[in-house]
């Protein structure tokens, strides 16, 4: 890294938009770096198959985000692997504390940590993760090789790993709690069409019940409608709900909606001058890897905007 008193641009996060934002600041000749504790790509890469990147028709998700990672690398953007505990700011400057208690100074921030997982909050959950419960088929669908699994979810991510899962497991249920999944229109027609997919409609879990010490036997299931319940065995669960927003390190003084999402101006921008807010933790319409890529763009630009400006200003 190069030395300075005081950085330029501290991203944290390397997803999509931390990614996209790195690209960006180095072509703005700002001196910034990328702080990631896990691996570069963030979501994208537990996605099998991703087919609505402009240009490329079908690509893995991890081929994706390797592709997004050495771009940036080839504009010598420099990368920090560690956590992230607190960000402070300051009119003349922001602080960024690692969780080694390092301290990096900086005049701006673009926070792109993404999201985590919802869980259903239901027993046996938290007992049985990693012992048929997950929330990433591309991790862990390998081991339900001609097996029973139920999908849990009727959103975008839920269909495409159920299709994944379908690929692999001799059946594969969907649990939904509504009567018509919210899927785009071209998954709902292929998860519908796809033999070994069943849909269970108006349909939560209650409970993940145990086979002896092996792990996820069966799943207690509530109709939605008549409150009826009933038990389905099944040797896996997977969770796709949605995502919380990993805002643990978002500082006093931005404004958060009531789920928790970081509140931006259409610069990405928060109510604290010099920080930024992108992809999966900015409170927007969608959530995609191309709005995650293009609000990356966009707060790097509004950086190097607020940067350059700060620097005439104290010239």
């Amino acid at each position: 890294m190069a030395k300075a008193d005081i950085l330029d641009l501290v991203i944290i996060g390397s997803g999509p938009g931390g990614l996209t934002a790195g690209i960006y600041a180095a072509r703005a000749t700002l001196n910034a770096v990328i702080a990631e504790k896990g691996i570069a790509g963030g979501q994208v890469t537990t996605s099998d198959e991703v087919e609505n990147w402009p240009g490329t028709e079908r690509i893995n998700g991890s081929e994706l985000a390797m592709n997004m990672a050495q771009h940036v690398q080839a504009y010598d953007v420099d990368t920090i692997s560690r956590e992230v505990a607190e960000i402070i700011p300051g009119e003349d400057c922001h602080r960024v504390r690692f969780d080694n208690d390092e301290i990096l100074e900086t005049h701006a921030v673009i926070l792109g940590t993404g999201g985590s997982p919802r869980k259903l909050g239901i027993p046996g959950e938290e007992e049985f993760y990693g012992r048929g419960v997950s929330y990433c088929a591309v991790c862990d669908g390998f081991f339900f090789r001609g097996k029973t699994v139920v999908v849990v979810g009727g959103g975008d991510s839920a269909c495409e790993e159920a299709a994944y899962l379908a690929k692999l497991a001799d059946k594969v249920y969907i649990a939904h709690r509504r009567d018509q999944l919210r899927a785009t229109r071209l998954l709902q027609k292929r998860v519908m069409e796809t033999e070994n997919i069943e849909i269970l409609w108006n349909t939560v879990l209650t409970a993940i019940e145990v086979k002896g010490d092996d792990g996820v036997g069966a799943v207690a299931l509530q109709d939605t409608v008549t409150g009826d319940t009933r038990s389905l065995d099944t040797d896996g669960v997977f969770v796709f709900i949605g995502f919380v927003p990993n805002n643990t390190v978002v500082p006093t003084g931005v404004e958060l909606s009531e789920e928790g999402y970081v509140v931006t101006d259409e610069k990405c921008e928060t109510a604290i001058p010099g920080i930024y807010a992108i992809g999966d933790l900015r409170y927007k319409f969608a959530r995609q890897i191309i709005t995650a890529a293009a609000d990356g763009c966009t707060a790097a630009l509004a950086a190097a905007h607020f940067v350059e400006h700060k620097k005439i200003q104290k010239s």
